[in-house]
């Protein structure tokens, strides 16, 4: 061995793979990587999406054994029609799971992001790690958000799923009355599942700033489901309309837009920018927070 390769710090100088350090992207993905193990692999995170996944095959075999889904009748979007095409019930599991079910979700995720690792006492070790807080705080969120989207595929997959085995499936006709094919109309599915990710991405971003306020995780979840509940019963009292599009739920079941023809792009958009909004304010005052707080005390 040449004295090149003298032992400096515990390693070989001169081995090059002892010299390489992972690249800032590698380093990104681990840290995500890990991040995305604690959140998926928790028990209670995995519960809730058990839960996300059992409810849709009930909602179908409900309405399978009544025998409703039949046209004429009254009730929920989509519910009349689901028992001519399979797919509305992955629509009206959607519409149904938006108001409670997953914001309740996202209010566990996101309101122990930080709040829970601060009560274990885990966020301290974490801020020794030479990260940043900046960084932790971003991939905190994004996992939040890769969760928002694998709930939202979970209710619509296997919504969709349960509505192919207990009704037929074929052509889709929207809300507008044109008549589109299978492919087209799983198209529209997949991209109203996006557009409640990102209505739940919005909510998560809140829950991710009320987490930082706080060492109890129970407080900031229930906190943001207050608010969720609190805005989704403001948005139905008429005397305050000029308000609702300011709430954080309104534009949830705008979607609608996306099953007609053409679409209804205004409406769409009006709820995309709305989610953008709160996303932005709400990270920013989770970083003003987080960065400059102490919060592992």
């Amino acid at each position: 061995m040449s004295t090149a390769d003298v032992v400096t710090s515990g390693r070989l100088v001169g081995d090059p793979q002892a010299d390489r350090q992972p690249g800032p992207v590698a380093q990104w993905v681990r840290f995500l990587r890990s991040e995305l193990g604690l959140v998926f692999l928790r028990p209670r995170n995995l519960a809730l999406l058990a839960v996300l996944a059992v409810i849709p095959v009930l909602l179908g075999v409900v309405l399978r054994a009544s025998g409703s889904g039949g046209g004429g009748g009254s009730g929920p979007a989509f519910l009349n029609q689901v028992a001519g095409n399979g797919v509305f019930l992955a629509l009206l599991a959607l519409v149904t799971m938006t108001t409670l079910i997953l914001p309740l979700t996202i209010a566990v995720v996101s309101g122990d992001s930080i709040a829970g690792e601060a009560g274990r006492g885990t966020l301290r070790t974490l801020l020794t790690v030479p990260a940043g807080r900046t960084r932790l705080l971003a991939v905190k969120y994004l996992a939040v958000v890769i969760f928002c989207l694998a709930a939202c595929a979970v209710v619509a997959g296997v919504a969709l799923a349960s509505g192919a085995a207990l009704f037929p499936v074929g052509r889709v006709t929207l809300l507008s009355g044109t008549t589109i094919s299978l492919g087209a109309g799983l198209i529209r599915l997949v991209l109203v599942t996006l557009y409640v990710g990102a209505a739940m991405s919005a909510l998560g971003a809140l829950g991710l700033a009320i987490s930082t306020f706080t060492e109890h995780s129970i407080a900031a979840m229930a906190a943001l489901l207050i608010i969720a509940v609190g805005s989704e019963v403001a948005d139905s009292v008429p005397q305050i309309a000029a308000v609702h599009p300011y709430l954080p739920t309104h534009w949830w079941l705008s979607f609608d837009a996306l099953l007609r023809s053409p679409v209804a792009w205004p409406e769409l958009l009006h709820g995309l920018l709305s989610f953008g909004v709160y996303l932005v304010i709400f990270l920013a005052i989770a970083w003003a927070r987080f960065t400059s707080a102490d919060i592992t005390s």
